[in-house]
């Protein structure tokens, strides 16, 4: 059963990343233009003056952000970022959104439309100091994760419904190939969100507005059902000793203030599983 592990209460709750070396959560409130991060029982802040989403690790002490205009470098034990590379940065129209680091040291990062205006966004990977844009004419750009045997990319646009493999080249992680169609959630009316792959490689999806986690094969098939206390799960991250901890963002939009009150909605949710999960890789800046 999923537990509240952080009660901070976010509007929209995403990016949960494991640093496998400071053995630390951390995660961003997209609405409020903040990342956050518990040591222990203390609660780190910093606030930013656009929206910041997602991040991959660089090494101890520097993280990757993903930002609305913006890659930027990031200094936790300051506080100080700097800019790596523009982002959508003359486009007022988009913001950041998912985004997860890749086997080969790169950075995928999805954009979509601040108001979800259609075909808005995009999807982007970021390798040795080079922005490349791979997916055009996206929506809400979600479930960026990779197969731990680097074969493979997954990612979707949640109004879409449906997941997406991307063959990888084996040599420097770029896409390789048609995409495939893994899981199409249509007929179920499912909206994928952030999704991570465990060691096994099999996918852990957030879905928004069903109150679940769920996990499904290599192959697409279904295994098992998670259910959450809050009804819009938006991202989950393996951590903790071991990573068999898994952690779950979660936000507040178009709740009631009567939902927000009687369930954890914003919360930053866990629970311990037997499943190992797959360590977050880190970024290569050049």
């Amino acid at each position: 059963m999923m537990q509240v592990y952080d009660n901070t209460v976010c509007g929209l709750g995403e990016g949960p990343l494991w640093h496998p070396l400071r053995e630390q959560l951390f995660w961003f409130d997209i609405m409020g233009k903040t990342l956050y991060c518990r040591d222990g029982e203390q609660l780190h802040q910093w606030k930013f003056d656009e929206h910041v989403s997602a991040a991959g690790w660089v090494d101890r002490d520097t993280l990757l952000i993903a930002s609305e205009t913006a890659l930027l470098r990031f200094d936790i034990n300051s506080g100080a970022h700097s800019k790596v590379i523009a982002l959508d940065a003359d486009n007022p129209v988009t913001r950041s959104n998912d985004g997860r680091a890749d086997p080969f040291g790169g950075f995928w990062i999805g954009t979509m439309g601040k108001q979800a205006e259609p075909a808005a966004g995009a999807i982007y990977r970021y390798y040795r100091g080079e922005l490349r844009q791979l997916v055009g004419d996206v929506s809400i750009s979600n479930a960026i994760c990779f197969a731990p045997d680097k074969s493979c990319a997954y990612y979707t646009d949640t109004v879409e419904q449906i997941i997406w493999r991307q063959p990888l080249d084996p040599l420097h992680g770029w896409p390789a190939g048609e995409r495939e169609l893994l899981l199409d959630l249509r007929a179920e009316n499912l909206h994928p969100d952030g999704a991570v792959c465990d060691a096994q490689g099999n996918l852990w999806m957030a879905q928004w507005g069903a109150g679940r986690v769920a996990q499904y094969s290599p192959s697409g098939e279904l295994l098992q059902v998670i259910a959450a206390p809050a009804a819009h799960v938006t991202c989950p991250a393996f951590g903790g000793p071991n990573l068999h901890r898994l952690y779950v963002t979660s936000a507040t939009q178009d709740l009631s203030a009567s939902e927000i009150a009687a369930t954890p909605a914003g919360q930053t949710l866990y629970m311990d599983t037997d499943v190992t999960g797959q360590p977050e890789h880190s970024v290569m800046l050049a």
